[in-house]
């Protein structure tokens, strides 16, 4: 039996894509399917953010900054657009959202492994999130395995490390950091990396607080869909940073501290 050609449909599996849009509203609400195509094209940028994120690790494991460096554009390309995304979702007034809101209980963007993947990646490791899925979920085996992983953080100070910088406790962090700011012609890779770095919280920072006024204006002060306390919870969100020493450093540029 001869095999089909592939096509541009098969191959990006259009068919079986276009079926996984399900509007749990009845009649279905016109604005759930924009509810729907918005979060899971986010789960698909966060996809390739992981699979960005692994090959920088990987680029630092192995001393090559210049390809390290071609991933973190990319990264910081896709937080740009997850960014730009909430201006599509605020097409949708605060009327609009409530008319299917009830009907999502209890989900929600709270419950995100892919999300929660990214921020252990990244250094982020709060283990207590695993209390809220079963011991027999396939998503806490992945959760797990992220948490006993070397972080992306832990890579940068390893190359650091291996380059002759101390790193070991965060004091001695924000000293390497500063030697390679205020030496940035002789360190011109590492400072481009740290930069790179810097970038990459200072947007994932820009898109929680983006998310957050979002979240205010279309439900306010309501709790969240999963049980979370909604916008209190997500406020709290906003100082989470995962590089903290390498924010530190810039109270110590430029002048005598």
């Amino acid at each position: 039996m001869p095999v089909p050609k592939l096509t541009y449909g098969s191959y990006l599996m259009i068919d079986e894509l276009l079926t996984l849009q399900r509007p749990q509203s009845s009649p279905a609400h016109h604005d759930e399917l924009l509810f729907i195509v918005i979060h899971q094209v986010y789960e698909l940028w966060f996809l390739q953010l992981l699979h960005e994120i692994e090959a920088a690790m990987r680029s630092l494991d192995a001393d090559d900054l210049l390809r390290s460096q071609k991933h973190f554009r990319r990264i910081h390309a896709i937080q740009r657009l997850l960014e730009q995304q909430v201006d599509v979702l605020e097409t949708m007034t605060p009327q609009e959202f409530n008319a299917f809101r009830s009907g999502l209980n209890p989900a929600s963007g709270f419950q995100s492994a892919q999300f929660r993947e990214i921020e252990f990646l990244c250094g982020a490791q709060k283990s207590g999130y695993l209390k809220f899925l079963e011991p027999t979920d396939p998503e806490r085996e992945r959760l797990e395995r992220r948490l006993a992983e070397p972080t992306l953080y832990d890579k940068l100070k390893a190359l650091l490390a291996r380059r002759g910088y101390a790193t070991g406790t965060p004091d001695e962090l924000i000293g390497t950091y500063k030697t390679i700011y205020e030496d940035a012609e002789r360190r011109y890779d590492l400072y481009v990396l740290l930069e790179d770095f810097i970038e990459f919280d200072e947007r994932f920072l820009l898109w929680r607080g983006r998310h957050v006024r979002m979240v205010e204006r279309m439900i306010g002060m309501k709790p969240g869909t999963g049980g979370s306390l909604g916008v209190n919870y997500l406020e709290k969100t906003l100082s989470k940073k995962f590089f903290p020493e390498l924010w530190a450093v810039r109270t110590h540029l430029g002048g005598d501290y």
